[in-house]
């Protein structure tokens, strides 16, 4: 039986959509999803304006600036007016802020680990054959 491309498609959105939800949820309690991806977003790219920010996250600048104040006040973020612009905002990672990236990131892999070692070695070895094609998918976003 073969499989078409709608359905590998299909298979695979809900899968990685369903895989990454469940190590979100695995992660330790603090901000959420949204105010996480934000401050990985300013530990990789360094800091960003708020409306730059927004854009990345595909997010409405109200929406950003509602985030990055709860990051502000939980001391993961810090924000300063921009010195070309006085009307904007930059925001940057703290080192609080580096930190809790690096154990959600750690906790979610530590979780993904577990579940790897459960998995038979053919479908270990599937998963490990498959990465550079994962990342080829990923390889032109921003």
């Amino acid at each position: 039986m073969t499989t078409s491309v709608q359905d590998t498609s299909g298979r695979l959105y809900l899968a990685v959509g369903r895989l990454s939800r469940s190590l979100r949820q695995a992660g330790v309690p603090g901000p959420g999803h949204g105010a996480i991806s934000a401050l990985a977003t300013l530990v990789h790219a360094g800091q960003l304006r708020l409306g730059d920010l927004a854009a990345k996250e595909g997010v409405a600048a109200a929406t950003m600036s509602r985030i990055i104040a709860s990051l502000v006040e939980a001391g993961y973020v810090s924000r300063e007016s921009d010195p070309v612009d006085r009307r904007a905002w930059l925001a940057t990672a703290t080192e609080e802020g580096e930190r809790l990236v690096s154990g959600v990131r750690s906790t979610r892999v530590q979780e993904l680990n577990r579940r790897l070692d459960r998995l038979s070695p053919e479908h270990r070895e599937a998963l490990t054959a498959a990465i550079p094609a994962l990342e080829a998918l990923i390889a032109d976003e921003g």
